[in-house]
């Protein structure tokens, strides 16, 4: 029995893939690539924005064309928001959503004895505990993602994902300790921490994320601990010295921003002001001189006005991030942002969008010229072409050098000697001891 899989969205959606498609290893079947023909297609879709809803929709038809007589598996956030309108789409056997996902391979079963499909959503605010999927078990021993928290009480005016993942569930810390340890002794070089709401880990278990970081950065054996995306208001000053206390924690912090313009983020219901966020900043990089900070930005929410635009264009600027990730607002139906009568044309989307696109390349560069001349350390991930490799350094810069022998998965000392357009050039030194 062969089994396929696709993901559409976040990194969560690809951890739980992975997750799953050790579940369908383990009984007994064969992962295959998605073009190909397999018993069970496996779609773990989106619901961001409209578009990922299309998208999913989309990657469901390709893959009942692919193989009519499959069974097809329909889960993850557009399945949970929409489950009797992919219930209805001809094909589809199975819909999850976002709990009940260990249980796939049942559902599978009993699906082929009774021939008939299943749609087991529930109401997201039912889940009450974290869901326990399989240790990820891949060939790949670079970089893992750990999930450690699920759901979100934040309600952003734009954002449906409160609505398809429900509260904060929070995985109790033995476990995710006793996971972490399991991908160290696995081979993994880095772990990636993760959730839907990463910072409010441990609020439900009157816990927060320091108290689950400085257990896990001492781990042994374990060379890199990364965190995803953490608000604002998140970053205690408890937190901010564990980081300075543990070598093992990159420098390097998402921190979205989403507008850099007060009325705009009232309007999304952001629980901080540009002051509180540019504080939050100052205190990381007098505590780390070289910390990448990266964000996101939204642009063309309802209501803003140029002048907001050049504001939040302005403190963006002023921020000196290491990396922006630009989004054009799209309306998400069921959020409140969605009804606001004031919504921006998409060619001025289009303008605003140009802007911050052009200040996030100046603004990487900027930060990457500083680190011209420096010797660090690179966790090698792939081969771009013959004999030359390409990795992230802890504070997440992407570097290229020459090498002749196979150095995937391995940290690499490279001396930095040009930023190019998306990524630094280096010259190989050495793999440090231990560094294989």
């Amino acid at each position: 029995m062969k089994a396929a899989f696709y993901t559409l969205g976040c990194k969560v959606n690809q951890t739980e893939t992975e997750a799953l498609s050790g579940i369908f290893r383990g009984g007994g079947y064969e992962i295959v690539p998605f073009e190909e023909r397999a018993d069970v297609y496996v779609i773990n879709t989106c619901t961001v924005t409209n578009m990922g809803d299309r998208k999913s929709r989309q990657i469901i038809r390709r893959a009942i064309k692919i193989n009519p007589e499959a069974i097809i598996v329909v889960m993850g956030c557009y399945a949970q928001i929409a489950a009797d309108e992919v219930s209805k789409i001809p094909g589809v056997d199975i819909v999850i959503g976002t709990q009940d996902r260990g249980r796939v391979l049942e559902l599978v079963e009993e699906v082929r004895e009774a021939h008939r499909p299943l749609n087991v959503v529930r109401d997201s605010w039912q889940g009450v505990s974290f869901e326990e999927l399989p240790l990820i078990e891949q060939e790949s021993r670079v970089r893992a993602t750990l999930k450690i928290e699920e759901g979100c009480n934040q309600y952003c005016t734009y954002c449906i994902i409160p609505y398809a993942r429900g509260p904060i569930r929070s995985r109790p810390p033995e476990n995710a300790l006793s996971e972490a340890a399991h991908l160290i002794e696995a081979g993994y070089k880095e772990l990636v921490l993760t959730g839907i709401h990463t910072g409010a880990y441990g609020a439900d278990l009157g816990l927060d994320l320091n108290y689950l970081v400085q257990r896990m950065a001492v781990l042994p054996g374990l060379r890199r601990l990364r965190l995803s995306s953490i608000e604002p208001v998140e970053i205690t000053d408890e937190l901010i010295q564990t980081i300075v206390a543990n070598p093992t924690i990159c420098r390097h912090l998402h921190i979205p921003l989403q507008s850099g313009c007060d009325r705009v983020l009232a309007r999304m219901h952001r629980p901080y002001t540009t002051q509180k966020f540019a504080a939050v900043v100052e205190r990381l990089r007098e505590a780390l001189p070289e910390i990448a900070i990266t964000t996101d930005i939204i642009v063309g929410f309802p209501g803003e006005s140029e002048t907001d635009h050049q504001a939040s264009l302005e403190f963006a600027r002023s921020m000196q991030f290491a990396g922006i990730h630009v989004f054009k607002y799209s309306p998400r139906a069921g959020t409140p942002a969605a009804g606001y009568p004031d919504q921006v044309r998409p060619e001025v989307k289009e303008h605003r969008s140009k802007d911050l696109i052009d200040l996030a390349r100046l603004s990487w560069r900027r930060y990457a010229d500083n680190f011209i001349g420096q010797t660090v350390e690179v966790l090698v991930e792939q081969a771009t072409k013959p004999d030359e490799w390409e990795g992230h350094t802890d504070n997440y810069l992407r570097v290229r050098f020459r090498a002749a022998k196979d150095l995937r998965g391995c940290l690499v000392t490279v001396k930095l000697d040009k930023a190019l357009k998306e990524y630094l050039q280096g010259i190989y030194m050495e793999m440090p001891r231990g560094g294989g």
